[in-house]
């Protein structure tokens, strides 16, 4: 305001002379800038006053304009605007009265121009603020559009050279810095698209490390994660890169992974993936492996046995899947394909070796390991194959001196820990067999055929709790597969340490994936038995015998809670007798739990003479603990009883988790095995 007021020239201003008649006053020509001056003809105000005037006038209006009041204009025409006034009036001699008038006139007249003015001044002010608030702002958008977009430039520049993995991480920050700031629509898209593109070639490169077998560190899960978050944003933006998505399915498809994303990778891969026929391939077999053991993984197999005719590996895992789904002659077949590609790959001869030793054809596994023999002579991998061969012949000894061999070539290979770990168990040197195990899994961590044998190993040891942690440890890792088997394996577990309601559920489990497993109905119905629901056992028991009519095992247990039931509408002791004397036959006669369940039957019917003669020929085959039962057994009969199962249902033991690992006592349902001397739950008479 105060450049504008002070730009004012006061030769300029319009002054009216109070000499002259308003009859003969010749009208002012205009002047530049449309205001007007006096004629020449009129006697000129002094350029002095004027002047003076209006600098007064122009410090005044700033300082109140300047003031937080505003301008005080009451104060302003209190001053005398134009000292020749008065002047004029005296030399004039006019009235007061007139003299009066003419000032007030004059200063309603200054007042109305003032108001003006400054209303225009203060209208401009404002106009000119505004504007250059806006221009401010034009040119603070276009300075962030031009930086995003400077940010954008630099990306795609370097992207052009980018060959290290620190580039690529540059280009990223970059794309990331330029998409926080404001950038067109069509640079935005241009940016992701880059941002996505730059992510997967990120991980690829990563992959590369972990996959290639470069050596890396202990670590490499961690760079695992790295390239799983560059695909898996990358591919978020950028879906349809087949490649991406199959790489994606290889890092999860390694130990620790999520088997679940392997196979949806793979999925997606393949669906993307059909004019590359070797990723196609690749895919099928990837996914073929990680579902070995179900009907889609032979499919998968079969189509990639086609997209890659002249690779032996499909056919190699398209045997192991066989092999699985218990049809040995045609993994052999396929087996045989693989070598006729491939002669000399040890991978696949081993194959067979487990494929003829699943067909007792151990004369020719012994020639497969000849052959591997002469491949690769004096080294752990040919004692080792040998030695398991005569492991399944039960040459427990021969096998453990081959073992001891390689073990000393090889001390760290987790393979040959394992098979003498297994044979020390068979030999009874719980001990030894431990601490293999126990090495075995420092070297390959979480390894499932590992920890499934640890648990064997604990569980035949009566470490029951150590046992279930692992299998569950095994059951978390590998996210479905094989669930069936785990779940028959934890719930013999469970039975085992007594929490038979967790056995059900977990045979339930199994049967609902297959409703006709012996293994699961008869070890669900030993667990009914075991808290006295003998009805419910009994179903179990006959749908069992309807799929095997010859388990002993089943016939046995069946026959006893037929005998021996307290509920008078269960027992029928001449079907006992038909089932017991079936699984004597079936056992020859050697078992001694089943010559029990014999003399249960015997009783029953009323016959305590025989029940007596079958009872003391089961204490004379009986040992340990086992014969104690049966003693007690022959006690009930002598005086006269039949045996009678308990019928309460016993309470559940401290969880798993928070029992010590104490010896356990020997599961009560498996009757049938020689070890064991009690019912499947604790007998009584009456």
């Amino acid at each position: 305001m105060r450049t504008v007021l002070g730009a004012i020239d006061s030769r300029w201003v319009p002054v009216r002379n109070v000499h002259e008649d308003r009859s003969t006053a010749t009208k002012p020509k205009a002047a530049p800038g449309g205001l007007s001056v006096p004629s020449s003809g009129g006697e000129r105000t002094s350029p002095h006053w004027d002047s003076h005037r209006w600098r007064f006038l122009t410090i005044m209006i700033n300082e109140k304009l300047g003031s937080p009041a505003g301008p005080d204009f009451a104060t302003i025409f209190r001053l005398p605007l134009c000292p020749k006034v008065s002047f004029a009036a005296r030399s004039l001699k006019m009235k007061p009265s007139r003299v009066s008038k003419s000032l007030r006139l004059t200063r309603v007249v200054a007042f109305l121009v003032t108001v003006l003015l400054v209303w225009g001044f203060v209208g401009f002010a404002n106009g000119v603020a505004a504007l250059e608030k806006s221009v401010a702002e034009t040119e603070a958008k276009k300075a962030e559009e031009t930086t995003g977009r400077e940010d954008l430039d630099r990306a795609v520049e370097l992207k052009l050279s980018a060959r290290t993995l620190n580039d690529l991480g540059e280009v990223i920050r970059l794309c990331e810095q330029a998409l926080s700031k404001k950038l067109d629509k069509e640079d935005e898209e241009f940016a992701k698209q880059l941002l996505a593109a730059t992510r997967i070639q990120r991980g690829m490169m990563i992959a590369q490390v972990i996959l290639g077998g470069i050596p890396i560190d202990r670590n490499w899960p961690a760079f695992r994660a790295l390239a799983l978050e560059d695909l898996e944003k990358g591919l978020a933006v950028d879906p349809t890169q087949a490649e991406a998505w199959f790489t994606v399915a290889k890092l999860h498809a390694l130990p620790g992974g999520d088997e679940r994303k392997a196979i949806e990778a793979c999925g997606r891969a393949i669906e993307l993936g059909a004019n590359n026929p070797r990723l196609l391939g690749d895919a099928y077999m990837l996914r073929g492996q990680l579902t070995q053991g179900k009907e889609e993984s032979i499919a998968d197999l079969t189509k990639a046995i086609e997209l890659l005719p002249d690779d032996p590996e499909p056919l190699r895992l398209r045997a192991q899947s066989y092999l699985k789904a218990n049809k040995p002659e045609e993994a052999l077949a396929d087996l045989n394909k693989a070598l006729e590609k491939e002669p000399d790959s040890i991978a696949t001869l081993e194959s067979k070796i487990d494929t003829l030793i699943e067909l007792k054809r151990y004369d020719e596994a012994l020639q497969v390991c000849d052959q591997i023999e002469k491949l690769s002579p004096n080294t752990a991998e040919a004692l080792f194959n040998r030695a398991r061969i005569l492991a399944v012949q039960k040459e427990y000894e021969k096998a453990l001196e081959l073992l001891n061999q390689a073990a000393k070539l090889d001390p760290k290979n987790p393979a040959v820990l394992m098979i003498r770990a297994a044979v020390y168990q068979e030999l009874k040197k719980t001990d030894e067999a431990l601490k293999d195990i126990n090495e075995a899994i420092k070297l390959r961590p979480g390894n499932p055929a590992l920890l499934r044998l640890r648990a064997a190993i604990l569980a035949g040891s009566g470490k029951f709790s150590e046992a279930i942690a692992d299998l569950e440890q095994v059951r978390k890792a590998q996210s479905g597969e094989d669930e069936v088997t785990l779940a028959l394996q934890l719930g013999l577990l469970y039975s085992a340490q007594k929490f038979y309601g967790k056995a059900i559920e977990q045979f339930t489990k199994v049967l609902e994936a297959d409703p006709k497993n012996v293994a699961a109905l008869r070890g669900r119905a030993d667990a009914l038995l075991s808290m006295g629901r003998h009805a419910e056992a009994i179903k179990d028991y006959e749908k069992a015998l309807e799929v095997d009519p010859n388990d002993s095992g089943v016939l046995n247990n069946l026959a006893w809670v037929l005998a021996t039931s307290p509920d008078d509408k269960l027992r029928d002791g001449k079907r006992a007798l038909e089932l017991a004397k079936k699984a004597c036959e079936l056992t020859q006669y050697k078992e001694a739990h089943i010559l029990s369940t014999l003399a249960a039957a015997y009783a029953e019917l009323g016959d305590l003479k025989t029940a007596i003669e079958w009872s003391q020929k089961a204490v004379e085959l009986g040992e340990g603990e086992e014969k104690e039962a049966l003693m007690k057994e022959l006690e009930t009969y002598k005086s006269g009883k039949p045996m009678r199962e308990l019928l309460q249902e016993p309470p559940e033991p401290v969880s798993p988790p928070a029992q010590q690992d104490k010896k356990e006592e020997k599961p009560q349902s498996d009757k049938d095995q020689k070890q064991e001397g009690q019912k499947p739950s604790e007998q009584s008479s009456n």
